[in-house]
């Protein structure tokens, strides 16, 4: 029994990691429409930032820094971004198909350099010995406490992007994903916008990278496969909802829940069936993708639902005023 509570606390701080990568996403994809496929680039470049200010002194990679870890993480979102502003000049006026081609070639070649630059990442050999956060804490295990914090983090980054949704930020970036022409008829910067909302929404993938690698204590080029760190995410997108805060944390659990579930039961398995039922599991994912885009396209919870809950709210205040 304690071994599966165990499980269970470590599955939900993943979930809150992919829930962060889900609300970034959220922000580019939700609530603007730009097609990011190159979600890895900003969750590895956040993870090795943090890890290489955070990590004590060492000869196999850069860094050595030591510096407190809550300056890791925002040192993780400034480098992701900052990335995002580069990235952005130059692939944000791409239409979507060539925006998403841009962003998955950039992702990979990022991925490769980790992997290739052995003095500057500790390449395959990985980056070992990231600090763990609150290890002052006595008499609970760590990843409770992580799981607390995590919770933490994700409740501020969703009350802020949901802030920003409903305001005059939020209606803009919904308005050029919707009517780009109409956009720019009102004198909006599109482009402006769009960067703004791309530099969002990496920032939160970079926080997502620098939980992430101090969660595990170890960072490898082995996380950031397009696989774990791109297609899950959207998956989690949009079966929770695009453009939905909630339906985006909905989509974590419940992917990621589904993902864990999967593995544990392919781990019981004989050593050659367990590396057959691996591909099992990603076809698993994908059959219910389609079945989530034929039978619900808008998602467990939709954007449409979430606005006309707004609207009924607000009518409420209304006629009780």
């Amino acid at each position: 029994m304690a071994g599966i509570l165990d499980y269970t606390i470590f599955s939900l701080c993943f979930v809150g990691i992919y829930g962060l990568l889900a609300l970034g996403l959220n922000v580019q994809w939700g609530m603007t429409g730009l097609f990011n496929i190159g979600v890895a680039a900003f969750f590895a470049i956040g993870a090795y930032t943090s890890g290489i200010l955070t990590t004590p002194p060492s000869e196999a990679h850069w860094g050595g820094f030591g510096l407190p870890v809550p300056v890791g993480l925002l040192g993780a979102m400034a480098a992701s971004a900052v990335l995002a502003v580069l990235v952005g000049l130059v692939t944000l006026n791409l239409r979507a198909d060539y925006l998403a081609i841009a962003t998955i070639g950039i992702a990979e070649i990022i991925r490769l350099v980790m992997k290739t630059e052995t003095s500057v990442t500790g390449g395959v050999r990985g980056m070992p010995d990231v600090p763990r956060p609150l290890t002052w804490i006595e008499g609970v295990s760590f990843e409770l406490t992580f799981l607390i914090l995590i919770a933490a983090v994700v409740a501020v980054v969703y009350l802020v992007l949901e802030v920003a949704r409903r305001a005059a930020w939020g209606r803009v970036l919904r308005s050029i994903r919707e009517n780009e022409p109409s956009a720019l008829a009102a004198g909006k910067n599109v482009l402006a916008f769009r960067i703004q909302a791309f530099v969002v929404g990496s920032a939160v993938m970079g926080l997502a990278g620098g939980l992430y690698a101090h969660f595990i204590s170890f960072i490898s080029p082995e996380a950031f496969k397009p696989m774990l760190a791109t297609f899950l995410v959207w998956v989690m997108l949009i079966a929770g909802g695009s453009g939905n805060n909630k339906g985006a944390l909905l989509g974590a659990l419940v992917i990621w829940g589904i993902w864990s579930a999967s593995e544990m039961v392919t781990g019981l398995l004989p050593g050659a069936l367990a590396t057959q039922a691996g591909a099992v599991r990603i076809l698993l994912i994908g059959v219910l993708l389609e079945i989530i885009l034929v039978t619900r396209p808008e998602g467990m919870l939709s954007e449409a639902g979430e606005r006309l809950r707004g609207i009924r709210k607000e009518s409420r205040r209304d006629h009780q005023g």
